[in-house]
């Protein structure tokens, strides 16, 4: 197969990877936003199967790239390089500076250590547990929070007044609107149970 029509056929998969790649990225952010969970799917799949998608292909496209550059090679070092003078080697230098600088900013959060805290970045109090950051959500029921969190349902629903005989499968977010509690006053309830048990 002669050299262009390879180089066609990659860049056209990158290109089309590179779309792919768009438009889960946006889907994750603006359509399936953090937060709609398990009950927002699109095509049957939601945020996190999207979010497995999106990262296929990245690694997809990641290796189409890796064969561009290869199927480039030359031309890359012909830039770099120049023609033979005294600045080549300057020139070649910082061409290979600047792509490791790159390699190495592109790999920094995969090497950096993970900071956990009982606060989110908007101020608002998360959970913390002994085996990380647990969120207490509107979508969980009593049981599940039971679950998450260790607390049992009879005290969350003893401490935020709701009747004795609640069933355990309600929702915490159709609980608040019918009873006017905040998922704020749940998580300081589950904090201040686990600081005493």
């Amino acid at each position: 197969m002669k050299r262009s029509k390879l180089n066609f056929i990659f860049d056209a998969i990158a290109f089309s990877g590179f779309v792919f790649l768009t438009t889960t990225g946006v889907l994750m952010r603006y359509v399936l936003p953090p937060g709609s969970r398990r009950f927002s799917t699109i095509w049957g799949l939601d945020r996190h199967e999207w979010g497995d998608i999106h990262f296929w292909i990245s690694i997809v496209f990641l290796g189409l790239l890796a064969m561009h550059l290869l199927l480039h090679w030359r031309w890359i070092i012909n830039i770099i390089t120049g023609r033979p003078r005294e600045e080549s080697g300057l020139r070649a230098g910082l061409g290979i500076v600047g792509v490791v600088g790159l390699i190495a900013l592109g790999i920094a959060p995969l090497l950096s250590p993970i900071d956990t805290t009982i606060e989110s970045r908007s101020g608002r109090n998360l959970l913390s547990v002994q085996h990380g950051n647990v969120q207490v959500w509107g979508s969980m029921t009593l049981r599940e929070a039971e679950k998450a969190t260790g607390v049992p349902s009879e005290h969350l629903i003893k401490r935020l007044g709701l009747p004795p005989d609640l069933a355990e499968d309600e929702c915490l977010g159709d609980l608040k609107k019918t009873y006017g509690f905040t998922l704020d006053e749940v998580r300081q309830i589950i904090r201040e149970y686990k600081e005493n048990h």
